[in-house]
């Protein structure tokens, strides 16, 4: 009887283990609503609230300069522990269906496209110099003036939060993750 028992509480104790391995951590972040979410499959496991995004906004087709928060779905590229902004977690910007509506509407070149296709493709970082930007990702307010990300949108269109956020953020974030910002 007392094998049953055990033999019954591992079988749980795997299974449950298979079930949580297999549930991806991802990044959900919110340009409305201005939060960020640590995402356990489609349960929000952590949010962390009021943060900034660019100045102008979020777009589908953002280009360099324009200064708005690109909306898609992303991985983050890298990781830098010292930055101005404190802490940059780094998005494989830009997503291919922003360079496929570039290509489209002639913002960029078919050589160009190629480029960031044939990165996106192979897991690198697509080329960062393009005419859609790029080093866009997740960043704290490092030495900025903590009053600023409380009443505005200041970022070039990167995600900005709080360097305590920052540093709480850190223990969820990995090179490969998933990141939908919308």
């Amino acid at each position: 009887m007392k094998c049953r028992f055990y033999l019954s509480l591992l079988f749980f104790c795997l299974y449950s283990l298979q079930c949580k391995a297999g549930t991806e951590i991802w990044l959900l972040i919110d340009t409305k609503e201005h939060h960020l979410a640590v995402m356990e499959g489609e349960r929000a496991k952590l949010t962390f609230e009021n943060i900034a995004t660019g100045r102008y906004g979020a777009s589908k087709t953002r280009m360099k300069g324009d200064n708005q928060t690109p909306i898609g779905t992303f991985r983050i590229a890298w990781i830098s522990q010292k930055h101005q902004y404190y802490k940059f977690f780094g998005l494989d910007f830009p997503a291919q269906e922003m360079a496929d509506i570039a290509l489209r509407e002639k913002k960029i070149s078919e050589k160009t496209w190629l480029e960031i296709t044939r990165a996106l493709n192979s897991r690198k970082l697509p080329p960062q110099d393009t005419a859609l930007g790029g080093y866009i990702g997740i960043h704290g307010t490092g030495r900025g003036n903590k009053s600023i990300h409380n009443e505005f949108n200041w970022t070039n269109g990167c995600i900005a939060l709080t360097n305590a956020q920052i540093d709480m953020l850190s223990a969820w974030v990995y090179i490969g993750m998933k990141v939908t910002i919308q």
